[in-house]
Order: structure tokens, then C-alpha cells, then sequence
């Protein structure tokens, strides 16, 4: 049983959106505003966060940013359809997958179980015996920990199934839509966004947001490769 910790402040959609989680096997803890949501996640300690975006008080963007700030754990946000420019940055401020409103809870709950998985290793993975050094970067898949300078770097999830995915094959191209269903499960061409944001993020935890990436290169028209040497 997974725990979500769900932050919206409509108190219908809420308790809608609790009820239909539960009844998919999940223990939800809910809360309707920002602040609220950012205590209970020290108290609850989910294993992924569902975030409104549109909140009182704290905005969803800067819960979504705090977090980042001390945790890793996976957040889902939850957006209005067409707020583009919001999927955009909230994106880029730490969020590792959305949902469009009117949240359908199949869809909510086929969203926490792929990112849920993105935090275990297949079984191909688990039994690497080594870690692999490119450069200065050292990927240890079997203990999904990345490293770089010699220094742990704190990825979220989706980063790290991304940094798993295109280090797995160096030197070869992959589409972003390649990458989304490798990465996110996802088959929808329109959410290719969530690949070019977690790209940016990566690149910043790995220090490389200059013109010349070292590790993930852009491949115009394209998408992404994987440089190890």
C-alpha cells in the first residue's frame, strides 16, 4: 500500500479524489492548503505527493519548490487543462509528472504507480555488480545512487529513470517520445514537455546548464544522447 499525500483545496474534489484513491488500495492523507500540506508531509512521510496547483496561502509552485528543497519524494501536480505555461514551470520546479483537471482517478492512479516504479530497480538492474564511471559521473544502478565530483547527487525519480535510461545505451539517440514512454509511460505526444523540463533539471544537478552539456547532449529535431567519455 503506497502513501499519498494529497494537497487540494477544494474540499468536494478532495474528498472525491481520497475516496477514489483509497478504494485503489492507497493510504491517502489529505490536506487543503499549502501550508497544511507541508507540515503533514513531515508527519506523514509519503512515498508520493499529488499537488494542487491553485492553492490558498502557499502557492502550489512554492510548495512543489519547498519540498525539493529537503526531499526527493516523487510529486504528482495537478493542473487546470490548457495552463500550459504552469505545466511548464511546474515542471521545472521539482515536479515529476501531472494530471489534467478534472482529475479521473484510473488515470491519478496509473500516474502514482508509474512513478512509484521509477523508484525500483527492474531485476536486469538490481544485479549490475558494479557501478559505472563516466568522467566524473558514477552511476550505481543497483543502489540507484549517482554521483558526481564524488559527491552524492539528490535526484528525484523521474531524473534518475532519465540519467538509468539514456546512460544505459552512450552515444546513442533517443526521441523524447522514446524517452516519455521509457521514463513516464506515457504514450500522449503533447506531454514531451515532461522530458524537456527533467532534462533541464538533471543538467543542473550535474552542474552542466552552460551551452555544452558534457553528459546529456541535445540532438536538434530529435532528442537526447548520453555522452560517456
Amino acid at each position: 500500500m503506497s502513501r499519498v499525500l494529497l494537497v487540494e483545496d477544494d474540499p468536494a474534489v478532495r474528498k472525491g479524489v481520497q475516496l477514489a484513491l483509497r478504494h485503489q488500495g492507497h493510504d491517502v492523507c489529505a490536506a487543503g492548503t499549502g501550508e497544511e500540506g507541508l507540515e503533514r508531509l513531515r508527519s506523514f512521510r509519503p512515498d508520493v505527493v499529488v499537488l494542487d496547483l491553485m492553492l490558498p496561502g502557499i502557492a502550489g509552485l512554492d510548495v512543489c519548490r519547498r519540498i525539493r528543497e529537503r526531499d526527493q519524494v516523487p510529486i504528482i501536480m495537478v493542473t487546470a487543462r490548457g495552463d500550459d505555461v504552469d505545466v511548464v514551470v511546474g515542471l521545472e520546479a521539482g515536479a515529476d509528472d501531472y494530471v489534467v483537471k478534472p482529475v479521473q482517478a484510473r488515470v491519478l492512479d496509473a500516474r502514482i504507480r508509474a512513478v512509484l516504479r521509477r523508484l525500483n530497480p527492474s531485476p536486469s538492474e538490481a544485479v549490475r555488480p558494479r557501478p559505472e564511471t563516466h568522467g566524473d559521473l558514477t552511476i550505481d544502478r543497483a543502489g540507484l545512487v549517482v554521483s558526481h565530483h564524488g559527491e552524492r547527487v539528490p535526484l528525484a525519480p523521474s531524473e534518475l529513470r532519465l540519467l538509468l535510461t539514456l546512460s544505459a545505451a552512450p552515444g546513442q539517440v533517443l526521441s523524447r517520445q522514446q524517452l516519455l514512454e521509457a521514463v513516464w509511460e506515457h504514450s500522449y505526444h503533447g506531454d514531451i514537455r515532461l522530458v524537456d523540463a527533467c532534462v533541464k533539471r538533471l543538467r543542473g544537478k550535474l552542474g552542466e546548464l552552460g551551452g555544452d552539456p558534457r553528459y546529456i547532449q541535445t540532438v536538434r529535431g530529435f532528442g537526447y544522447r548520453f555522452r560517456s567519455q
